[in-house]
């Protein structure tokens, strides 16, 4: 029996939640639904240009990994959690944030001067969320700042994407990737975000090398990491480089495969006001689900749920008390059936 269910790196976060029009997208030069990086000028450039604007998110430990491995544990999962802050205001609570919502992680002593990282989260009146993000002290994320006994005591280890942004970063995910492959430990790969799959393509592959146990991604990012574009063949091509594979596939619901089966998870009907953290949160709960005897099937219908449940209001997370009640329906039905592949 290992101690955690699952051990995230990844960046760490604060996140701000402003509304805006697609227009004002336009006119500030941002590209709608991706990740830009950004330095900190220009992120507080356009915090003063949008002022006036309501802030709808309150303060919160962000990152996509630990939106996921911060679901997992509220769902009731053992969680560690490695990353990099400052020793500064931000750096304080975003630690702080991780150990209220029982995630383990390396403390507060030795935490270096600097800014902790900090994504400004634009949404606009189509529940689109694009992200303007400054890395911080989070760009510096190496190797040294890991758990290697933690990785060794995971039954699975959850990258996201995005790390490969930075060498440092790159290589301490490559550097987790290897030592739980040597170890036992099951690896899990998100592609993070389309325009990260379209310039980062070999640097994912580094990541995931010989192949993971699970890649996570929507059906942009997939038809981008296979260089296919119907899903028949997406499909196939992603059996190329994971066991295991999730591609969400938004409004439409899901689709799972767990090594024999592809198996197609019914959307959750809600109305969408904020699509930021729904892909991070169906990894989250699915790998709950599938570290606590759950089937792939069965994992991918509670993913989706609660998916769908963080589209249906403001903000990357559920409350704590909403995990309970979509494990309970999920717990409740029968198992989902797949369709032969």
């Amino acid at each position: 029996m290992k101690k955690y269910h699952a051990y995230g790196i990844g960046a760490a976060l604060v996140d701000t939640e402003i509304e805006v029009a697609d227009e004002e997208l336009a006119a500030f030069g941002i590209e709608k639904g991706l990740m830009t990086l950004v330095d900190e000028a220009r992120q507080q450039t356009l915090v003063g240009h949008l002022q006036d604007h309501l802030t709808v998110a309150r303060l919160a430990s962000g990152g996509s990994a630990a939106n996921s491995i911060i679901a997992l544990s509220y769902f009731g999962g053992r969680a560690y959690y490695s990353c990099k802050v400052a020793n500064d205001e931000n750096g304080l609570f975003y630690l702080n944030d991780l150990a209220a919502a029982g995630v383990d992680h390396d403390g507060h002593d030795g935490l270096p001067d600097g800014t902790t990282g900090k994504c400004l989260v634009l949404i606009t009146p189509d529940a689109e969320r694009t992200m303007n993000t400054f890395l911080g002290i989070s760009e510096t994320l190496g190797s040294e700042n890991l758990n290697l006994g933690a990785i060794e005591d995971s039954q699975y280890l959850y990258v996201e994407g995005y790390l490969v942004t930075s060498a440092d970063s790159l290589d301490a995910a490559k550097t987790a990737a290897r030592h739980a492959e040597r170890h036992g430990t099951r690896t899990a790969l998100s592609l993070s975000d389309p325009g990260i799959v379209a310039h980062f393509r070999k640097e994912l592959a580094d990541i995931a090398g010989d192949g993971v146990d699970l890649l996570f991604c929507n059906r942009q990012e997939a038809m981008s990491w296979t260089g296919e574009n119907t899903m028949d063949a997406v499909i196939e091509a992603m059996k190329t480089t994971a066991k295991c594979f999730a591609i969400t596939l938004g409004a439409e619901g899901a689709l799972v495969y767990d090594g024999n089966t592809v198996h197609t998870i019914a959307p959750t009907r809600v109305t969408a006001v904020d699509t930021n953290g729904a892909g991070d949160m169906f990894a989250g709960a699915f790998l709950y689900g599938i570290t606590n005897g759950m089937s792939h099937a069965d994992a991918g219908r509670l993913a989706g749920m609660a998916a769908a449940a963080v589209v249906a209001q403001f903000g990357p997370r559920l409350h704590a008390n909403q995990h309970k009640g979509i494990l309970e329906t999920v717990s409740a039905g029968s198992s989902i059936a797949g369709r032969n592949s």
